[in-house]
């Protein structure tokens, strides 16, 4: 369970979701991005000894200069985003490749611990249950439980039209059981809560206040429906994309630090279609093909479904040709849904 856990927040982990739900922008940079800055922190660890915090933070700041590179061409000097990202996959495979000329391992513990190691069970055990876990999965109930309520008492206030009472109590209910569910399997496993959950747990919090209460959210969801009425407003349209580039570029580092921890090692072909899997997983979680409309827990769901499918794929035994197949078929009904 452990691991089928793990394969399933490598779904989120790597394929940077949250940056390409916040404005469909088609970013094709993505997995190079990703190939390119792992690369980078592993020779830093490995062949330069700097400490992996450090590393870390320099891949960080790195994804973040890469976001504003393409972000510049494509505010402020008017090229398109497909041409400017295909560019990127380029510059950054290219980059990675002759950077990473063999498998980088022997990358420090603490660093492979990002990805493969868990909260200590400071808080001892109730019977075989880790209860750092229970504690976690009980405050994720409650958060959410709160959260819909107040949304749902703001609707009633608002006038807005909300699903009847009991059927919305049934969902919460269902919602509660699967966190509970999961915590007690992940409490019941050896290692308990793994470290890249907490990691996901506090980008989807980030990010949907952003989304849904700053200023910043509302110009990103305004460009994204509708351009023209947003310059009209006053929105400053090329900030925003140019901040919205600089927010993928952070994504995919993060995302190439964790894989690059995940697998104990940097190869210059990571991130190998991940841009594909984003862009799939945004469009199953709902967001529109035309922009302005998504939400971040929807993309989460998209990407547990990305990573559902990859994985049952592989236990099947699917042929790596097919899986590209089927993958390119997923992407086809989701916009073909979303259309219709």
């Amino acid at each position: 369970m452990k691991e089928s856990t793990k394969r399933l927040q490598g779904s989120l982990q790597q394929y940077g979701i949250l940056g390409a739900l916040v404005v469909i922008v088609i970013d094709l940079a993505v997995g190079s991005v990703v190939a390119f800055v792992g690369g980078v922190v592993a020779l830093l660890m490995y062949q330069m000894h700097v400490a992996w915090p450090l590393a870390v933070v320099i891949g960080l700041l790195l994804g973040i200069l890469i976001g504003c590179w393409q972000g510049f061409w494509v505010a402020y000097v008017g090229i398109p985003a497909f041409i400017v990202t295909l560019g990127g996959m380029l510059i950054f495979r290219g980059l990675a490749i002759v950077l990473v000329e063999a498998t980088v391992s022997g990358l420090p513990s603490g660093f492979v611990a990002i990805a493969a190691g868990s909260l200590p069970p400071f808080l001892g055990y109730a019977g075989m249950l880790d209860v750092v876990t229970l504690v976690i999965g009980i405050a994720t109930i409650a958060v959410a439980l709160f959260s819909s309520f107040r949304r749902r008492a703001k609707d009633i206030k608002a006038g807005a039209a909300v699903i009847p009472f009991g059927l919305f109590v049934t969902g919460q209910v269902l919602i509660a059981l699967a966190i509970a569910f999961v915590t007690y399997l992940l409490s019941l496993s050896s290692g308990g809560t793994p470290i890249v959950l907490i990691i996901i747990g506090v980008l989807v919090v980030i990010y949907s206040f952003v989304m849904a209460k700053t200023k910043f959210g509302r110009h990103i969801y305004a460009v994204g429906g509708n351009l023209r009425a947003a310059q009209l407003s006053g929105i400053n349209t090329k900030r925003t994309d140019f901040l919205v580039f600089v927010n993928m570029g952070f994504l995919a580092a993060l995302a190439g630090i964790i894989t690059t921890s995940r697998a104990g090692a940097a190869v210059a072909t990571a991130g190998n279609n991940y841009e594909l899997d984003a862009i799939a997983a945004a469009f199953i979680g709902g967001t529109a093909v035309s922009g302005g409309i998504g939400k971040i827990s929807g993309a989460i769901i998209g990407a547990l479904i990305m990573g559902v499918l990859n994985m049952g794929l592989s236990i099947l035994a699917v042929d790596s040709a097919w899986q590209q197949s089927i993958k390119g078929l997923v992407v086809i009904l989701a916009v073909a849904v979303d259309l219709i």
